[in-house]
């Protein structure tokens, strides 16, 4: 008999088994797939750590969530300065001095913010629409070349069809700072997400390839308590009706070239490139092995996104109106499930950041454990 069966062995799961496990409480870590750390899973290519599931750069300003994965890893110094590619112009992201430059030929703050206060003026009403919320809050030619092209093909419709709340704000710097996330502590684990993972699951039994769901009165009897990270409509057997997500297709290549973009991320902001970016894996870790060396192969990732059907991997919550009305009924459901705690992204129906994951994670176990 376990004391606490976990339904997922994504970076939720693996917390509270590091956790429950420290506590000396006896747990089983089941997944569905055939590795563990879920969507942060790193696989090794020619030396080069794949991000498996797409680009996972560790960014937080909670010191104690830090400290903690410090814990497991190694972190090393990669900064998150993605580039975008309009028809073969390249712009810096975030939309900050060298964007402005680039765009109008501005070379100070106070002529930069000139240029997009005078453009922000058309929008003179409360924004109707994304389209609309984004020429408010960064004028027209910013949102023409490096927001409409790209978020189209990321939710798969126009951005008139868009709600408004779905670009809050978008991050303007008037300064020369290419760091995107603006965060205290920001790396990549050497040696790739997976290392972590492993660390984070020691001591507790894993079975990969194994779904809950094929015999789910026989996995909750050996538990006394159960942690479920999957899908929360699909616990319910999507009685009330299925959640919607958005997913992602990767067009994986190994070239033998040691450096086809130059840089991690490259965002492709027009409409017509189907493809919303290229991630170029190696320099997550600045082209380098673990001993140092140079790696004279590189793998890239096209990303494609693209509405979720059964069978693949949900990403990103569709947290509109109707979606998150219906979360709120089956959320009241899962809370009369007296044995069992819904948790991280797919249980919680949440766009979670790596950080708040470990950070409800912990805070989960420490609420259970008292």
């Amino acid at each position: 008999m376990y004391d606490y069966l976990i339904v997922g062995a994504g970076l939720f799961g693996a917390v509270c088994a590091r956790e429950l496990t420290d506590a000396k409480k006896k747990v089983l870590v089941i997944d569905r797939r055939k590795h563990i750390g879920g969507n942060v899973y790193t696989e090794r290519v020619e030396g080069i750590n794949v991000h498996k599931y797409g680009a996972h750069i560790f960014h937080t300003n909670n010191k104690a969530v830090w400290d903690y994965v410090n814990r497991f890893a190694a972190f090393n110094r990669y900064t998150n300065s993605p580039v975008a590619n309009y028809k073969g112009e390249l712009y810096s992201l975030p939309f900050n001095m060298y964007t402005f430059n680039k765009m109008w030929g501005v070379v100070t703050p106070d002529e930069a913010r000139q240029k997009i206060a005078e453009q922000r003026r058309e929008i003179t009403d409360e924004p109707r629409d994304l389209e609309e919320q984004a020429i408010s809050l960064v004028g027209r030619d910013i949102y023409e070349r490096l927001v409409k092209g790209y978020t189209e093909k990321q939710w798969g419709r126009s951005c008139r069809e868009l709600p408004a709340f779905i670009i809050k704000r978008l991050p303007v710097r008037f300064t020369f700072d290419n760091n995107y996330f603006n965060a205290l502590y920001q790396g990549i684990p050497t040696g790739g997400y997976t290392r972590l993972a492993e660390k984070l699951l020691d001591g507790a039994e894993v079975r990969l390839n194994t779904d809950y769901f094929a015999d789910k009165a026989a996995f909750d009897a050996a538990a006394e308590r159960v942690i479920y990270t999957g899908a929360v409509d699909e616990y319910f057997g999507f009685s009330l009706g299925r959640l919607e997500y958005r997913t992602v297709r990767f067009e994986t290549e190994l070239l033998e070239t040691p450096n086809y973009q130059g840089n991690a991320v490259m965002n492709y902001t027009d409409r017509e490139t189907p493809f919303t970016r290229i991630i170029e894996h190696k320099w997550f870790e600045f082209g380098l092995d673990e001993n140092g060396n140079e790696l004279p192969k590189t793998v890239i990732s096209r990303e494609y996104s693209k509405e979720f059907a059964p069978g693949d991997e949900p990403f990103y919550p569709v947290n509109d109106e109707k979606n998150s009305a219906l979360y709120a009924k089956y959320k009241a459901l899962a809370e009369q499930e007296k044995r069992v705690i819904f948790g991280g992204r797919l249980g919680q129906y949440k766009y979670y950041d790596m950080d708040a994951v470990i950070a409800a994670a912990l805070e989960c176990v420490k609420k259970e454990l008292g």
